[in-house]
């Protein structure tokens, strides 16, 4: 499930210096969504990267800024782990964990995340028997990724702060 080359490359023609078009960042009714928001709100994802996650519109916006970066699918990955463990159906565990694993942890997985070899290693032997915890270190050392490298880029991308300088016209 790849996108193509062609695709990908297409999207860097569209930048510009402003980021205007918030339907990506805020898909249900973006002029609702950017109202409802205050800049309080957008604000605090500057606190933590928990409180940014945590947050469905700085979530979407995250989401869009790791799509300019081609890096989504570590966000993708934690995510379906998050998910993962609101499985409550022991039947529906194991290929829901083998869906995971084939997807993003796996060797040449079609939306591979960088991991550590002791790491996917680790993953691996967890999916002998697979548990809601079979994920943990890797989401971990992802979350810890996005934290230390993403989250601090996307503070300061085009997407966060024409973001807030939108809910920040609306108090003008």
């Amino acid at each position: 499930r790849r996108t193509g080359m062609r695709t990908r490359l297409g999207c860097l023609s569209h930048k510009s210096d402003s980021y205007n078009d918030f339907t990506a960042i805020l898909p249900d009714k973006p002029n609702r969504a950017l109202k409802r928001l205050s800049t309080e709100e957008a604000t605090r994802w500057a606190d933590s990267f928990d409180v940014l996650l945590s947050h469905k519109y700085g979530l979407a916006a995250f989401r869009a800024f790791l799509k300019t970066e081609f890096s989504e699918e570590n966000l993708e990955f934690w995510l379906a782990c998050e998910d993962f463990k609101k499985t409550r159906s022991a039947a529906k565990l194991a290929a829901k964990a083998q869906r995971i694993f084939e997807e993003f942890i796996d060797v040449q997985a079609p939306r591979e995340v960088n991991i550590d070899f002791q790491t996917r290693e680790l993953t691996r032997r967890n999916m002998q028997e697979p548990s809601l915890s079979c994920f943990d270190q890797a989401q971990g050392k992802v979350h810890s990724l996005m934290e230390k490298d993403s989250y601090p880029r996307f503070l300061r991308s085009k997407i966060y702060t024409d973001l807030l300088s939108q809910t920040q016209r609306r108090l003008s």
